[in-house]
């Protein structure tokens, strides 16, 4: 009898799996050579977004900004999640004047490092020299605990809330080992806030007598800006230049983290003229126009207060001071001055005009709006709020306001407003009634 080897009965079997194998070894060296290849490919961009940055970097050093953000746009293109090249690449924004591209370059920093609480500064800082107030008090909300409190306290000013800004910068100043620089923004903030006695205290404590009232003087220069980028460029010494934002190409996506949307009220529609409200001013025998030079945002601009690039707000203090010729001024005095921050709330007397507060697309918007407004400002505790529809441009509003007083008690109660940030002007009445949501609760009150 035959016999038969059951390597040949195995043998197609055998074959298959040799081919399988031999196939696999083909396949393992193709994607060894591809993922070597990536690697090498991923090592030169990165070997050339280092040479960039490093180009840009020295540019920066030698204030050539154009040729810093050119070589600082390359290297975010070869390496495009590197939070510290896309801060580079921000900063030579900045320095240009490019308020809306440094804007989205902090911005974009941001998205990629969120513990960097100079990017969040920053990014809030950029928002306000836009225009985007709203966003930037939500980026420093939201950053708290990231960016130090007396820069935040400040910023916080700028962005439309000084309210917010003098207890944030209060409490700070009263802890110990609170510095000048913390003391002088909380004077800057009350400043802002229209409270200018207040302001003058706590500039004395880390002032000579003799500077106090110029900077107060520059001061209520500053606090009248006349664009939205005044201040910030006023601070950073920077003037802004005209500007349609970075490349669309080098900018992240912001699909899975959007921005925080603006959330600006209506301007009132009304044609009559605001009330010329007269603040309390520092005393000067010559007031003249305070030109602010485009230098360094290391060297002191607005009254010593400097937003630079390591400790973002800085208040420079002389450094020499005559103890006999200065105020004694202690933090004690900063306490005291507690009572006077309180706003005592007066009863209006009876008359024909009111204090309007904006003008809504709804009832509803003017109902969170009139919330708002409540909270922020005690005067408008017990005050009824008023309402009326009006059609303006094509498009129907709802007013918000409230009355009526005698002229001078609504003057008064605006002013005041204002002195907290909000706005308002006072007109006479135009068929002003009780608000729709506040309508039962007044009659209810009868």
């Amino acid at each position: 009898m035959m016999k038969t080897r059951p390597a040949i009965s195995f043998g197609p079997f055998t074959l298959a799996l040799s081919v399988m194998l031999l196939g696999g070894s083909i396949g393992a060296v193709a994607t060894s050579s591809i993922a070597a290849a990536s690697a090498r490919e991923q090592s030169r961009a990165e070997k050339q977004a280092r040479r960039e940055i490093g180009k840009a970097r020295g540019a920066l050093s030698h204030r050539q900004f154009a040729e810093a953000i050119s070589h600082a746009e390359m290297a975010v293109t070869f390496e495009p999640n590197a939070a510290d090249y896309r801060m580079t690449l921000a900063q030579g924004y900045l320095k240009a004047g490019r308020f809306q591209s440094a804007r989205d370059a902090f911005g974009d920093a941001l998205m990629l490092d969120p513990t960097n609480g100079k990017a969040a500064l920053q990014f809030a800082l950029m928002q306000v020299a836009t225009g985007d107030w709203a966003s930037a008090r939500a980026t420093l909300d939201s950053h708290a605990t990231i960016i130090p409190v007396n820069d935040r306290g400040l910023a916080l000013a700028l962005a439309g809330d000084p309210v917010a800004a003098v207890e944030v910068l209060g409490t700070a100043a009263r802890s110990p080992g609170a510095d000048a620089k913390t003391r002088q923004n909380l004077a800057l903030a009350l400043a802002l806030a229209g409270r200018w006695r207040e302001a003058q205290v706590v500039v004395a404590i880390d002032v000579a007598p003799a500077e106090v009232a110029h900077r107060l003087l520059e001061w209520s220069t500053f606090s009248r800006p006349t664009s939205a980028s005044d201040q910030v460029s006023a601070l950073l010494g920077i003037m802004p230049v005209a500007d349609t934002g970075q490349p669309q190409a080098i900018a992240l996506s912001r699909a899975a983290a959007p921005m925080t949307a603006v959330a600006a009220a209506v301007a009132p529609v009304e044609t009559a003229q605001p009330v010329e409200v007269a603040e309390q001013q520092p005393a000067a025998a010559e007031r003249t126009p305070i030109v602010v030079a485009a230098v360094d945002p290391v060297g002191p601009t607005i009254g010593g207060v400097v937003f630079a690039p390591h400790s973002e707000v800085v208040q420079t203090v002389p450094t020499r001071r005559d103890a006999r010729a200065t105020t004694p001024v202690t933090m004690a005095r900063i306490a005291a001055l507690r009572p006077a921050l309180a706003h005592t709330a007066k009863r209006p007397a009876k008359g024909g005009f009111y204090v309007q507060l904006g003008a809504y697309d709804s009832p509803a918007v003017a109902r969170d709006a009139w919330i708002r407004a409540a909270r922020r400002f005690a005067g408008l505790a017990g005050q009824v709020p008023q309402g009326a529809g009006i059609a303006a441009g094509g498009a129907n509003f709802y007013r918000l306001s409230v009355g009526g007083f005698v002229r001078e008690d609504a003057v008064a109660m605006c002013r005041d407003y204002r002195a907290r940030g909000g706005n308002c002007f006072v007109r006479a009445g135009a068929g002003d009634q009780v608000a729709l949501w506040a309508r039962g609760r007044e009659l209810a009150s009868r």
